[in-house]
């Protein structure tokens, strides 16, 4: 599939490149005469609605109101902010930053990346917009249970259910004893903060990306999602994790360094939130594990298969949270102080 990039009006000619896209929008490199100029991406209609492009386009105005960097849609030649053809649903995104990490390599680039976090929450603070695209329960975590259950219940005879329906049981009993807040007031949160959705310019965190995601939502969600991509060096695809609290710790003091409206009861959910988004990414693997129809996967291992060792692997990093949790609060302790 080549994207329909004649919908756009562009000053040189242009040509699209497949980019390593993330696991959900197909992605290409806009290239021109002299390199990358934008990126075009298939939207993933299973998931997403095109309204979510008027969401985009609100809270990149804001952003850019506030003087923060950001990804901005490029209209269409008509004028509109995505094109719609028989291949799909498509938009096209102007480029900020000149890096993109897959891993934390040192605490400064963790300190980075939560002190531009910091600042979009700030920023977004004062932003009052109805969400057109809205996904209810993305960090609804007993809803997560439920489906991994669910999944377990109608898959008995799966090839891969011995492996799962073991790991759903601990899963289970894991969220059951997990102490954290499970009632914390609602903010407009970016809702994916892998470390690869934060674009670098040297070593600058300048600006997040893959915005589809921006939604009302919990902080604790919101950093516990960040703290389990950056804190696990080893990344989604390997079954062994550690918690770096290097890493931990560099990051929230760069959050504290620039989140100015953050309750104490939200700083308390700091550290146990990494556990329970790790819990619930490991039951949402798991149980694509079964029911092979939601995440992308490696066509060399399997769709069951390299989502079983993504539901390993989170499964390993929330049993290390749990274990790191004395030096994960005496971070948070010292970022507030």
């Amino acid at each position: 599939m080549q994207p329909p990039l004649s919908a756009w009006t562009w000053s040189h000619e242009v040509q699209a490149e497949p980019a390593a896209s993330g696991l959900i929008n197909q992605t290409w490199w806009v290239r021109g005469p002299d390199g990358p100029l934008a990126v075009v991406q298939r939207l993933n209609t299973d998931i997403f609605v095109p309204e979510v492009h008027e969401d985009i386009e609100a809270v990149t105005a804001h952003l850019a109101g506030h003087g923060l960097a950001t990804p901005r849609l490029v209209r269409t030649a008509a004028g509109e902010l995505w094109h719609t053809d028989e291949q799909g649903v498509f938009r096209v995104l102007t480029l900020v930053g000149d890096r993109t990490i897959d891993a934390v390599e040192q605490p400064t680039d963790a300190f980075a990346a939560a002190a531009l976090v910091g600042r979009v929450h700030t920023a977004l603070a004062d932003l009052s917009w109805r969400f057109r695209s809205v996904r209810p329960g993305a960090h609804d975590t007993d809803a997560h249970a439920a489906t991994l259950a669910g999944a377990v219940a109608a898959h008995p005879g799966h090839r891969l259910y011995d492996a799962v329906a073991p790991m759903a049981d601990e899963l289970a009993e894991r969220w059951a004893s997990w102490d954290g807040p499970r009632s914390l007031p609602e903010r407009i949160i970016h809702g994916d903060l892998k470390i690869s959705n934060v674009r670098f310019a040297g070593p600058r965190a300048v600006a997040l990306i893959d915005l589809d995601t921006f939604q009302r939502g919990q902080l604790d969600a919101e950093l516990g999602d960040a703290m389990r991509s950056w804190c696990n060096r080893s990344g989604e695809d390997v079954a062994e994790a550690v918690v770096d609290t290097e890493v931990f710790a560099a990051a929230m003091a760069g959050y504290a360094s620039t989140a100015s409206q953050t309750t104490d009861e939200e700083w308390a959910g700091m550290a146990p939130g990494l556990e329970r988004i790790a819990t619930e990414l490991a039951m949402r693997f798991a149980a694509d594990a079964l029911n092979e129809s939601y995440f992308g996967f490696d066509p060399s291992i399997g769709r069951g298969e390299h989502n079983l060792l993504r539901a390993r692997g989170q499964l390993a990093l929330a049993r290390a949270a749990r274990e790191a949790r004395p030096d994960l609060d005496a971070a948070v302790a010292r970022a507030r102080s």
